[in-house]
C-alpha cells in the first residue's frame, strides 16, 4: 500500500504542477491555444465538467460533487482490490498512477468545478476536437498496467 501512495502522490504532484503551469504561468485560460509542435502537438484550454470527451457534462454542483466522490470510490476500490490481490511491485505502481490520476482530476473539479484538460495531440492531416491532462496519461497507463499486471504475482516481485 505504501508504493501505491508513493506513486498516487508523485502522480497528483506532476499533473497538477502541469495544470498550474498552464493556468497560471502560461496563462493558457486567457491565450487559449499554444502551439508547441504545430500540427502535432498544442496546447489547447479545454474545461471539462463531464468525463472522458465531456459526457455527462451537466453543470449543475450536484454532478460536480458525484464525480468528485466517484472518482475517490474508484480510488478506494481500486487500493482495496491491490490489498486483497497482493499484486506485485508492477501491479502497485500501476494502481498508483490510477489513484493518482483520478485524485488529480477530483482535485481540479473541487478547486476549479471542471478538469483543467489542456494537451491536443494530432497527426496525419486528422484534427483531434479533444484535449486530455497529464492526470488522464496516468489514468490510461495505470489501468493498462491493472491489465498486464494484476492478479498473483511471483514472491520475489
Amino acid at each position: 500500500m505504501y508504493k501505491i501512495l508513493q506513486v498516487a502522490i508523485i502522480t497528483i504532484l506532476c499533473d497538477q504542477l502541469s495544470k498550474l503551469t498552464m493556468l497560471y504561468l502560461l496563462d493558457l485560460p486567457s491565450v487559449g491555444i499554444i502551439d508547441v509542435f504545430p500540427p502535432y502537438l498544442q496546447f489547447t484550454m479545454a474545461w471539462n465538467y463531464g468525463v472522458n470527451f465531456g459526457l455527462f457534462a451537466n453543470s449543475t454542483e450536484i454532478m460536480r460533487w458525484v464525480l468528485i466522490i466517484i472518482a475517490f470510490l474508484i480510488c478506494f476500490v481500486v487500493i482495496r482490490w491491490s490489498v486483497s490481490e497482493k499484486f506485485g511491485s508492477l501491479g502497485l505502481v500501476a494502481c498508483g498512477f490510477l489513484v493518482g490520476g483520478a485524485a488529480g482530476n477530483a482535485i481540479d473539479r473541487f478547486f476549479h468545478g471542471a478538469v483543467v484538460d489542456f494537451l491536443n495531440v494530432s497527426c496525419c492531416g486528422i484534427s483531434n476536437p479533444f484535449a486530455f491532462n497529464v492526470a488522464d496519461i496516468f489514468i490510461f497507463f495505470g489501468a493498462l498496467g491493472l491489465v498486464i499486471f494484476s492478479g498473483k504475482q511471483n514472491e520475489s516481485d
